[in-house]
């Protein structure tokens, strides 16, 4: 009897429909699924890969982010999740059309008012080591789009203006920070707090965090900067592999087997098994 090919399950999280209709071009054979409490994701193929894709449009905002990532992580058990999407830039290198993918995600919002100022609590969560070397590794092979890898902020704030007070507080306090948007560390904090699940923000440049956003996103840049985001998804997921699916050049295959047993075999030398075996005879004896 013929098993049905399963294969393991990545979540990509965006906050607009922009965002989310640029990863969707990607997945083919799609099916939407709903949860009980009513949040919808799109499932489907991802071809050449070996990942099933969930993609959910969540809206805006770092705790929904969290909320319904974690319901979304709880129903689908996937093995990594991505929030992707555009985001302003805080340097002046990283120009519109950039992609930024997040080495830590930074909550630029914890502090403690006192009668000698506001005293920042910081808070960071770093991204996968495994999804960012694969991210290193596809931004190789990547004619059309420049990758930074560099910290993230995420605040409750949409930042239209290089001289308030938030854009100095970033300065102070989070000047490694490459972009600032506004899900990311809702997303990490949810596969943090779901054990060991691999994460990472992805984040394409829309704007310059300034005055001159409207003007960026009249003509097209978001557009851009989530295509631009979602391609670099993409080619991530065609770099990383699943936990237990192995690689033609490990020394172990799936779950830890010695490379060249086939997924039919379990091996038991050095062990005692208790119960029924049941193969096939070979010279008049069970094999």
């Amino acid at each position: 009897m013929s098993v049905p090919e399963t294969k393991p399950t990545v979540l990509v999280l965006t906050a607009l429909a922009l965002e989310y209709a640029a990863v969707r071009a990607y997945v083919e054979e799609r099916e939407e699924r709903v949860h009980p409490n009513g949040t919808r994701v799109e499932t489907g193929r991802l071809p050449d890969s070996p990942w099933r894709v969930a993609i959910s449009e969540l809206g805006v905002g770092a705790e929904r982010a969290a909320a319904l990532a974690t319901r979304l992580i709880e129903w689908l058990k996937p093995q990594a999740v991505f929030f992707v999407g555009v985001a302003g830039s805080l340097k002046k290198d990283v120009g519109i059309g950039d992609v930024v993918v997040g080495t830590d995600v930074y909550e630029i919002h914890g502090g403690k008012q006192t009668d000698e100022g506001f005293k920042v609590r910081p808070k960071a969560l770093p991204g996968s080591h495994a999804l960012e070397q694969a991210a290193r590794s596809a931004a190789r092979d990547l004619a059309d789009v420049v990758v930074h890898f560099a910290p993230v902020a995420t605040g409750d704030v949409v930042l239209a203006d290089a001289e308030s007070a938030i854009a100095r507080h970033l300065e102070s306090h989070y000047n490694d920070a490459a972009a600032i948007e506004m899900e990311g560390s809702g997303a990490a904090r949810a596969a943090h707090f779901s054990g060991q699940l691999d994460a990472l923000v992805i984040r394409g440049i829309s704007d310059r965090a300034n005055a001159d956003k409207a003007a960026a996103d009249a003509g097209g840049s978001q557009q851009l900067a989530a295509a631009q985001a979602a391609a670099v998804t993409m080619a991530v997921l065609h770099k990383h592999r699943p936990r237990d699916g192995g690689s033609a050049d490990s020394e172990e295959g799936p779950r830890g087997r010695p490379a060249g047993h086939g997924g039919e075999h379990i091996d038991f030398r050095g062990g005692v098994f208790l119960g029924p075996v049941i193969g096939k005879q070979v010279g008049g004896q069970q094999a």
